[in-house]
């Protein structure tokens, strides 16, 4: 789940990180004019939405006294940016800039560990930096279980060449971001950029936090501080009505994740699971001329009446034509209880299992008792022997012969 800009930078806060003066969010161009009022001289307001391309949208804007923060302000809440509507306006001092950085913090799947990103050319995108001026780009691994160490940041920082006070600065900066990493679960801790002022300090002028969607509970009561809602599922997007139904279904119980799902416009409906599997299904899916209808993720033995409900929800979901319920080998996730709720879910749609379901392929513990199951229903399925790549061919070959 993605945090707006002003939520990250309270969080910022948390942990003494500094931040233009003002910093507040206002939700009407009048509260605009009072905060800068408040800040005196120049501001910035920025457009609060969980999406990208602010300042080309005209989201972002300048003004020179409150007057002008709140026409601008004005034009800000009315503008909508990739199809959403603005949150808020974040008002902050505008000061001049000498350097800029970046320093990132997010998740290696391959290492398995967080690593901590730090350049001295920041504004633009890492990616870019990296590409074309890899000795500007520095990253560590770090342990996420063991404390934090202030070397490793300042070991990153002067990797590129930073040193003396905009290093100590720097570091004070960089430690605590690693801190709120570690504490509250977060998949990404961004800051890009951080400004060195004329006057050598040091301010966070922007910032993205993501946090793992399934500690939201553990931290229920920093959310709850933030202001960020039990329903709000925090995609780049707001919800649809189909993921907030199947975030209840996941709610449910605490047994195992169905429903945890994500709404596109395709034809083929998913039940798909194991981790980084699920993105390579859904991949599959499409590499084979598929359009998934959803992408979605089932594991850690969910019960039956959950897989039910996720079955029938998609179903249901408008141009849906079959599902395909795949997922790698799993020795935690019982074969036969998924199957027993997918065949429920189809039944309770009043549809026929052996039609609806275009594959089924779930190889792992009590799999005999699965199969029996859906060969008593004549839906077709496949054990290890078959690769997930062929299984979601299977299933895109199926509707195509539709």
């Amino acid at each position: 789940m993605r945090f707006y800009e002003y939520e990250s930078k309270q969080l910022f806060a948390k942990r003494g990180i500094p931040l233009p003066k003002g910093s507040q969010v206002a939700r009407t161009a009048h509260e605009a004019q009072r905060i800068a009022s408040d800040i005196g001289g120049a501001v910035v307001l920025k457009s609060q939405v969980l999406s990208g391309g602010r300042m080309k949208a005209g989201g972002v804007l300048f003004a020179d006294d409150e007057e002008e923060a709140e026409s601008a302000a004005r034009l800000i809440l009315d503008l909508e940016i990739n199809g959403q509507r603005p949150r808020g306006v974040l008002v902050e001092s505008r000061q001049p800039v000498a350097q800029e950085y970046y320093l990132g913090i997010t998740w290696d799947g391959i290492a398995k560990r967080p690593v901590m990103i730090f350049s001295d050319m920041g504004g633009i995108d890492i990616e870019e930096v990296a590409e074309k001026y890899p000795e500007h780009v520095a990253k560590r691994h770090f342990s996420n279980l063991l404390p934090f160490s202030d070397h490793k940041a300042k070991e990153l920082i002067a990797a590129v060449g930073v040193q003396g006070s905009d290093l100590n600065r720097l570091t004070r900066i960089a430690a605590p971001l690693a801190h709120l990493f570690q504490e509250y679960g977060l998949t990404l801790a961004e800051i890009n950029p951080i400004a060195r002022l004329e006057d050598g300090s040091f301010v966070a002028l922007d910032g993205h936090v993501d946090m793992e969607a399934e500690v939201r509970g553990e931290h229920r009561a920093l959310l709850e501080e933030l202001g960020i809602g039990e329903d709000e599922t925090r995609q780049a997007r707001p919800p649809t009505s189909f993921e907030l139904a199947g975030k209840r279904i996941n709610d449910v119980d605490h047994r195992g994740v169905a429903g945890n799902v994500t709404e596109f416009d395709g034809t083929l409906g998913l039940i798909i699971g194991a981790g980084g599997g699920s993105l390579t299904l859904f991949d599959a899916v499409r590499n084979h001329g598929g359009h998934p209808a959803n992408y979605c993720e089932i594991g850690g033995n969910p019960s039956v009446s959950k897989v039910c409900e996720l079955t029938k929800l998609i179903l249901a979901k408008p141009g849906v034509e079959k599902i395909a319920v795949m997922m790698n080998v799993v020795s935690n996730t019982r074969v036969d209880l998924v199957a027993r709720g997918v065949i429920k879910g189809v039944l309770e749609s009043g549809e026929d299992p052996g039609e609806r379901i275009a594959i089924f392929r779930i190889p792992g513990s009590w799999e005999t008792d699965g199969f029996k199951i859906l060969d008593k229903y004549g839906v077709e399925y496949c054990d290890r022997a078959v690769s997930m790549y062929e299984a979601a061919g299977r299933a895109v070959a199926k509707m195509q012969s539709a």
